[in-house]
């Protein structure tokens, strides 16, 4: 393999400035000069959306910002050790020693396996010293080289956990170490817990790292003899029905990075504790987040999982309503808005070769459309797929809460009771509810202890079975009606909304959009405007555009503001600014989010205001959105159109207007680019 670093991709006791916005770009720079990136500024904005989503600071003053990106040609290590060191949000304070990690988009594992011994080298002080103390750059390069290409096997185990005989008085602790990006933290974690356990009496530790390079699984027998089991994680556990019945600590993977000793303490007491939290045989891939990994307690709580799952029960949604309300959209543009009224006596009676006419015999009576022929078959036959697709939105929303609490168990009987929901008129809350209670529910089940014949029919057979049977009865017996008046009387509200209540709406929806711009909040917001969208009445259509118009806002603003006073932002964030206009059209609102990331007291109260702008505009102009997605792209789902244009661009100069100003109020000399050195 090409050497991963050169004399020329060091810089030593350099002033890169003081932030990782100023850090990132000059060694993104080092990259390209040395011909193995494309493009500096495209390769710093991917290294600093990695760092928008959570900081790379590790322990010893070191940060290892991190990336994969189209612009690297060759896999590099760029090092710096800075004469002022700066805040990557270390656990031990400010960082002097940065190495920029920049794998190419496309590429293979085998460089991502080099990479991670350079993570893994950097939990050890030694050698950590030993980069401070060099004077050359040819020193660093060939400590570099040392440990990315090593004479002997790297481990990640301590002492084998064989070697130690039974009843010894030894803990057996078997971890689980991944983080998103698999390319440092999740080698850096498994390492710190490694060496730590080595430093202990009675420990033996073996880690399996769930990264970008090969996963090796951990041998089913010392899976069996462990004590207890560490899932340092920010992504789901891959197969993590092996540890069920063991005694677990669960916390982001940066926990482990910062308090390996605390964690592999909380395992030992575990493993003795008969009332400690197990793996339940039902759970899966039940996703972890970054907020754990400051979390002191040993597992997550259950208000911390609910929301979790809650928003795994989105994600899975949002590609059937994507989808659903798309073809929809393509159907009226086809067929007609007046299609909608016979669309399934078109698409179930008619053919290509026998089409349709202006006047359509529906349910007894003659129906006269705008379209005819094959415009008016096609328009009928996509609105049939579109409707189908919805028609799958709160079985969808429900199953996967589920899914996520209680993994493969769940999912039948979480769809289930959203089937049930829609049938009752319960629509999107019944759906939320019974994704919980099926979750919920299906966890408790599998976490009772069975004879082993029984054992292999629990997951298959009786946790759906019972956990459907329960959901259902409640449903139909406790829960289903007064839920669907719920329903029904949010329906009337909506559509009782008239001027200044509209309007209010209207804003409370644009600040919510633009609030985390992707996150909790945002996805909440978003839920609402898609959960009425299937029933076609005219408030929801107008939720839906000013959700959507509220959404597009914040990067087409920060864009804006990008080109009309570029020296208020970084390098990086002007190239960000580039292509933001793109995303937010296309109604991407996670656009702005390396804006926010590096400015958000000043960012994201700006593009609330513009939000707030653009959803009172909408609602106070009737507009109204057929398609849940695609922003400008579908432009002929929405009327009036003008409306949702005038709102969009209210919003827009409100939002860049703001940031300008909050800018330039602010720390100028923060925003303000190092010259390169």
């Amino acid at each position: 393999m090409t050497q991963i670093i050169t004399t020329d991709l060091v810089a030593l006791d350099v002033d890169f400035g003081a932030r990782p916005q100023e850090v990132i770009p000059h060694l993104a720079d080092l990259v390209a000069a040395s011909g193995r990136a494309t493009d500096a500024q495209l390769l710093a904005t991917d290294a600093l959306a990695r760092e928008a989503k959570s900081d790379t600071g590790v322990p010893g003053g070191v940060a290892i910002p991190h990336c994969r990106s189209e612009a690297v040609t060759k896999p590099t290590l760029a090092f710096a050790r800075l004469a002022q060191p700066a805040a990557f949000g270390g656990p031990d304070g400010d960082a002097d020693i940065i190495f920029l990690i920049a794998a190419p988009a496309g590429g293979g594992k085998a460089h991502l396996k080099i990479l991670s011994k350079l993570a893994r080298a950097l939990v050890r002080k030694t050698f950590v010293q030993s980069l401070r103390e060099a004077t050359t750059a040819e020193e660093i390069v060939a400590l570099v080289t040392d440990v990315v290409h090593p004479p002997a096997k790297d481990a990640t185990t301590a002492t084998p956990a064989a070697s130690t005989p039974a009843g010894a008085g030894v803990t057996k602790i078997v971890a689980i170490t991944a983080c998103p990006t698999g390319i440092a933290h999740t080698y850096m974690a498994a390492d710190s817990l490694t060496q730590t356990a080595a430093e202990m009496d009675a420990v033996e530790l073996v880690v399996e790292t769930q990264g970008s390079s090969a996963v090796t699984p951990v041998d089913p027998a010392i899976i069996a003899a462990a004590d207890a089991v560490i899932f340092a994680t920010d992504v789901g556990v891959k197969d993590k029905a092996r540890f069920a019945g063991k005694p677990v600590i669960e916390s982001g993977v940066k926990r482990a990075i910062n308090e390996p000793a605390v964690m592999i303490k909380e395992a030992i007491a575990a493993a003795t504790d008969p009332n400690a939290t197990k793996v339940s045989a039902a759970t899966t891939e039940a996703s972890s987040s970054e907020d754990a990994s400051s979390a002191a307690g040993s597992s997550l709580g259950w208000g911390k999982r609910i929301q979790q799952a809650v928003m795994t029960g989105v994600s899975y949604m949002i590609p059937f309503v994507a989808a659903g309300g798309l073809l929809l959209a393509l159907g009226f543009l086809f067929g007609g808005y007046d299609m909608a009224n016979g669309w399934q006596t078109i698409a179930t009676e008619y053919s290509l070769s026998n089409l349709p006419t202006h006047d359509v015999m529906v349910d007894g009576s003659l129906m006269t459309f705008d379209h005819s022929g094959l415009s008016l078959y096609i328009g009928a036959v996509l609105f049939a797929i579109g409707q189908a697709a919805m028609g799958f939105i709160v079985a969808a929303l429900s199953g996967y809460i589920a899914y996520a609490l209680a993994g493969r168990p769940g999912i039948a009987p979480g769809f289930v009771g959203g089937a049930i929901s829609v049938t009752l008129g319960a629509g999107f809350i019944g759906g939320l509810v019974t994704g919980i209670l099926a979750g919920v529910i299906a966890l408790w089940i599998g976490s009772r202890k069975v004879p082993r014949i029984v054992g292999s029919l629990m997951p298959v057979v009786i946790i759906p079975l019972l956990t459907s049977l329960l959901v259902g009865a409640l449903m139909f017996l406790l829960l289903g009606r007064p839920l669907a008046n719920i329903m029904t009387g949010l329906g009337d509200w909506l559509n009782s909304m008239s001027g200044s209540s509209a309007v209010l709406l209207g804003i409370i929806l644009g600040l919510m959009m633009c609030f985390d711009l992707g996150g909790p909040v945002n996805k909440a917001a978003y839920l609402f405007a898609t959960a009425g969208l299937s029933t076609g009445d005219e408030a929801s259509m107008k939720i839906m555009a000013a959700v959507m118009a509220a959404g597009m806002v914040p990067p087409i603003a920060l864009s804006v503001a990008t080109f009309v006073r570029k020296n208020l932002f970084t390098p990086a964030e002007q190239e960000n600014g580039k292509s933001a206009w793109l995303l937010g059209l296309s109604f991407i609102s996670e656009g702005a989010i390396p804006f926010a990331a590096a400015d958000p007291f000043r960012v994201i109260p700006a593009m609330m205001a513009g939000g707030a702008v653009t959803g009172a505009l909408s609602m106070a102009l009737g507009v109204g959105s057929r398609a849940p997605h695609g922003g400008l792209f579908v432009l002929f789902a929405i009327s009036p159109w003008w409306g949702f244009i005038v709102a969009i661009a209210a919003g827009t100069l409100v939002s860049a207007a703001a940031v300008i100003i909050l800018k330039q109020l602010g720390n100028k000399k923060a925003a303000t680019p190092t010259p390169a050195t």
